[in-house]
């Protein structure tokens, strides 16, 4: 074997034990959304909660492909539960593809200027977090710090959203 083969040998190997790795971790966490909501520790779900497990992993499939992703995980027999075992291999897929992108940045905006009741541009602290704790699908103390971690302005202590969005949003040309 020459040394040229052995070199190539080797990064083959480390490419696969990195992509090895990379679907480990993306798996890990799968498995960690996936039992935020397994409240019975059975390793199933409620059907009406795969749709924020696959957001909370950074997915967000219209309520189409939603529908279509259910169809791939349901048993043959709907029982009103997912598996993980069945779920796994699919959002693993569906996270590896990058499928489901993100919400466009004029939806955000949107969103946004509808809490700014004084259209003014920016939240304040306490009305982001009253609106993302007490309102809709609530955000937890982690994700709420986390967000405000990266959104709030310490000077102001307030969110410039136009800001934020920009901040978020990524060119993927």
């Amino acid at each position: 074997m020459s040394c040229n083969s052995s070199v190539n040998l080797s990064f083959s190997f480390l490419m696969f034990l990195f992509a090895d790795g990379a679907v480990a971790e993306i798996e890990k966490k799968i498995i960690e959304a996936f039992e935020v909501f397994d409240h019975e520790c059975n390793k199933t779900v409620d059907v009406r909660e795969i749709g924020s497990i696959v957001r909370s992993l950074g997915c967000f499939p219209t309520e189409a492909e939603l529908h279509e992703l259910l169809a791939k995980v349901e048993e043959e027999e709907p029982t009103g539960h997912i598996h993980l075992e069945k779920f796994l291999p699919v959002m693993t897929k569906v996270v590896l593809d990058r499928r489901y992108r993100p919400i466009p940045e004029d939806v955000l905006l949107h969103a946004f200027e509808a809490l700014d009741e004084h259209k003014c541009g920016y939240i304040t602290k306490e009305e982001l977090v009253k609106y993302l704790t007490k309102e809709g699908e609530p955000f937890t103390q982690e994700e709420m710090e986390d967000m405000l971690s990266t959104a709030l302005d310490p000077e102001t202590n307030s969110v410039h959203y136009r800001d934020y969005i920009s901040m978020m949003i990524v060119d993927e040309t």
